[in-house]
């Protein structure tokens, strides 16, 4: 038995088994007044009431009602003392568990969650019997657990969200597969190559322009980059730079090279590190699972903070300042 586990499936446990979705708010009614009741006349001791039929016999060799049968589909796979969990409230509590502890709880480690999970009701009830959830401290524990419970579902974005956020933003997801080659002028964060003299930001301009001009007349891109540029990690490899999204490259390098049809090699481009020449060989768009569980953080911060937004506009919240301080 580990604490965390527990830490983790109770919450879950609590609202799939005894569901704690708060009761519909219901308007005060106030209880019409009975009539005034007459007093009843005096009735001799043991006489019975007016009109009362008397008890219907049990035949003879009666056989006491049948329990419910069991659902063969749906069969009871935990039960502790006289409480039990079926096959399908089992699922339900698994699937409600943080994805990475649900992938944890397949295979042979589904017993072990079994296992747990009696464990916690068994400890539950023990604990109910010892009168420890009638305990303040444990009532006032029970209450804000069942609130948090409650917030986390309202912000929790649906099955569906992600996948329509992307469909959405697709622009967003547009990839790259390019290359370059860099001329680094004097201050760059780029290292200078070994015995390298350092060049103004005007010289490093005469150069790359020098080079693209050898390009344009049908020098190799890939070759001049081994041999020229002062990026060396992507010069070694002819420049490549490999596939690359949006935001992961300085702004002034990103325009210029999502602006590039294939093939087609740029102006110098400048940034922070020098001089560039960029060639795009591709255009694409980051498949969905590339970028899920990036944006799965993204829209769950997105949801989270128009649902609290809206939520506090209809239902101010208000601190007191003289126990709270401003």
């Amino acid at each position: 038995m580990r604490y965390s586990t527990f830490a983790l499936i109770a919450p879950i446990l609590i609202s799939v088994l005894h569901g704690q979705t708060p009761p519909a708010t219901k308007k005060a009614v106030t209880p019409a007044k009975p009539a005034a009741a007459k007093p009843a006349a005096a009735k001799p001791a043991g006489a019975k009431p007016a009109g009362a039929k008397p008890p219907a016999a049990k035949p003879a060799g009666a056989k006491p009602a049948r329990a419910a049968k069991a659902d063969p589909n749906n069969p009871v796979v935990i039960t502790v003392g006289d409480k039990k969990i079926t096959k399908s409230e089992f699922e339900n509590i698994l699937a409600a568990l943080p994805e990475g502890v649900r992938a944890q709880a397949t295979g042979p480690n589904k017993r072990r969650m079994g296992e747990q999970i009696g464990e916690m009701m068994a400890l539950a009830a023990e604990a109910r019997n010892r009168n420890i959830d009638q305990l303040p401290a444990t009532k006032a524990k029970l209450a804000l657990q069942a609130e948090n419970l409650l917030a986390q579902e309202l912000v929790t974005p649906g099955p569906d969200a992600v996948q329509a956020y992307y469909d959405q933003h697709k622009g967003e997801f547009e990839s790259l597969k390019a290359s370059h080659i860099l001329i680094r002028f004097k201050g760059s964060p780029a290292p200078a190559r070994q015995g390298q003299t350092e060049l103004s930001e005007e010289e490093a301009l005469t150069k790359i322009k020098a080079l693209r001009e050898k390009i344009a007349k049908g020098g190799d891109f890939a070759a001049i980059a081994k041999a020229e540029s002062d990026d060396t990690g992507s010069g070694a490899n002819g420049g490549s730079l490999g596939t690359f999204g949006r935001g992961q490259m300085v702004g002034p390098f990103e325009q210029v090279a999502f602006s590039l049809p294939p093939g087609q090699v740029s102006e110098p481009v400048k940034t922070q590190f020098g001089w560039h020449l960029i060639k795009v060989d591709e255009h694409g768009t980051r498949k969905f699972e590339e970028v899920k569980q990036q944006l799965d953080s993204k829209v769950k911060q997105e949801v989270y903070r128009k649902t609290v937004d809206e939520v506090k506009k209809a239902r101010p919240i208000t601190l007191d300042e003289a126990y709270f301080g401003k």
